[in-house]
């Protein structure tokens, strides 16, 4: 297992010492005994979480942004410099690959960050294009401070994240060493991302921490990543879909419009941008509906400690996404879909989740049933559809 740049100071900050695997990387699954504890952090003051596992990969050349406007679903001629966007890439048969963020730093020059490895496959679209390909993910540290203080924690360090725009980004200097940081994140509120050199990580880490401590910050893990990411309605790879390269079945692949990503697809009509999958998802729009919509659920607090009550037990909600899928039925118990993500949400105190039902069942207000076990029975409990996200605070987006 490897170890990221700011490990070593992660680790003497690990004090339930729970760690996971990814990417081939250690990282925290939570750092205190409970994660509830880090998602209030975050969702009232603020906290780090450490991203640097991602793959960030330099996209650079005369043809750097053709070939980006051929490879991701995204139009990305509009993004001007000191602007990143979130994106996804399809296969040729319009099925979802993967998502990511790509940073524009020059005219002729990007930044793409993703969950998993695409070396090979963007080195493979890159030859019949003037541009290449760099691996850079050991290059850069990376760090997310997340949550309503994040900005006045950051501004005490360089002024220049007090005037970012959502999805701006800018390259300043941070504790002395030149860092990009973006006003972007994966916790539905406030926050930024920064892209530290990795032989500069701990001495930015520890500035952040300074600055941090009277706003109480803190370190968060994977857990709490989780459960603000889904109240915030936000696709996770591995739980809302997998790469449609990795799938086995037709049952395995989605499309954008499946997984609630059509609004990526603006200007799908524009005959000057023959993006990889265009010509399937327009076939699928001209045809027959898709077979999914990605919805949220809710379901009242009332409704499950009824259910608890009604068999002589406590209902206790567990604020920790369970991780496998939750099935969905009608009224006649029929399935007609499944939750990819399922929570408690403190802050909203109801159980809340991302599900995939039949286009039938998805406009909001829909009545649904949510499979649960009660006594080593399952039992339907009634949820109604709603839109995402759950949580979207103002502040999110606002100028200041």
């Amino acid at each position: 297992m490897r170890t990221t740049p700011f490990y070593p100071r992660l680790r003497e900050l690990n004090h339930s010492h729970m760690w996971g695997n990814w990417a081939g990387y250690l990282s925290a699954t939570k750092y205190d005994l409970s994660s509830k504890h880090e998602y209030f952090g975050v969702r009232n003051a603020a906290g780090f979480f450490d991203t640097s596992p991602l793959n960030k990969y330099w996209i650079r050349g005369r043809d750097a942004e053709r070939l980006c406007s051929y490879a991701f679903a995204r139009d990305i001629r509009p993004v001007r410099p000191g602007r990143a966007q979130y994106t996804l890439w399809c296969d040729d048969a319009g099925f979802v690959m993967e998502d990511g963020v790509v940073f524009r730093t020059a005219g002729d020059e990007f930044l793409l960050t993703a969950a998993e490895p695409n070396l090979g496959y963007l080195r493979g679209l890159a030859r019949a294009f003037d541009a290449e390909i760099v691996e850079a993910t050991e290059d850069f540290a990376s760090l997310a401070v997340q949550g309503p203080r994040s900005r006045d924690i950051l501004a005490q360090l360089t002024p220049d994240v007090v005037d970012l725009p959502y999805f701006g980004f800018a390259e300043t200097k941070v504790a002395g060493s030149q860092v990009l940081c973006s006003r972007t994140g994966f916790s539905g509120d406030l926050g930024f991302e920064l892209f530290i050199p990795a032989d500069q990580a701990l001495p930015v880490l520890d500035a952040i921490i300074e600055a941090g401590t009277p706003h109480g910050l803190r370190p968060y893990g994977e857990e709490a990543l989780n459960m603000t990411r889904i109240e915030a309605g936000l696709p996770l790879f591995g739980y809302e879909f997998t790469s449609s390269r990795y799938a086995f079945t037709h049952e395995e692949r989605f499309t954008p419009d499946e997984l609630g990503l059509g609004w990526t697809l603006r200007g799908l009509d524009d005959p000057t941008r023959p993006f990889i999958g265009r010509e399937a998802i327009l076939a699928e729009r001209a045809g027959a509906e898709a077979r999914w919509r990605t919805v949220g659920i809710t379901m009242t607090w009332r409704d499950y400690y009824d259910l608890h009550a009604s068999n002589g037990l406590l209902a206790i909600p567990d604020e920790v996404p369970v991780p496998w899928e939750v099935m969905i039925y009608d009224a006649e118990g029929s399935r007609i879909g499944y939750a990819t993500s399922f929570m408690y949400s403190p802050i909203l105190q109801r159980h809340v989740g991302i599900a995939r039902v039949r286009p039938s069942h998805a406009e909001p207000g829909s009545e649904v049933f949510v499979e649960q076990t009660v006594n080593h029975e399952y039992v339907n409990v009634r949820a109604l559809v709603t839109t995402l996200p759950f949580y979207n605070p103002p502040r999110k987006v606002a100028a200041r």
